[in-house]
């Protein structure tokens, strides 16, 4: 069985992924779900700005090898410093 630390540090196993989806098909499900961001999504609920930065290229590599999108990423690992 496989578990997954979720953002808030909480943990969700397979068994509880079968469960919820069971009771939310069957409309017993009592969760709350957040804002999903499907890209392409909104990204803020301002006008965005391009901001050239630039890396090494091991860093880019080491980006692309954990994600798909580069941006996101970024944004993801700058907010926390703000």
């Amino acid at each position: 069985m496989n578990e997954y630390k979720l953002a808030d540090g909480s943990v969700l196993t397979d068994e509880d992924i079968e469960r919820e989806s069971v009771e939310f098909e069957q409309e017993t499900w009592t969760g709350r779900l957040e804002r999903i961001h499907v890209r392409p999504g909104v990204v803020a609920d301002e006008p965005l700005v391009a901001v050239t930065v630039r890396f090494p290229a091991s860093m880019v590599v080491a980006i692309d090898r954990k994600t798909g999108d580069r941006s996101d990423f970024i944004r993801r690992a700058v907010f926390p410093a703000l």
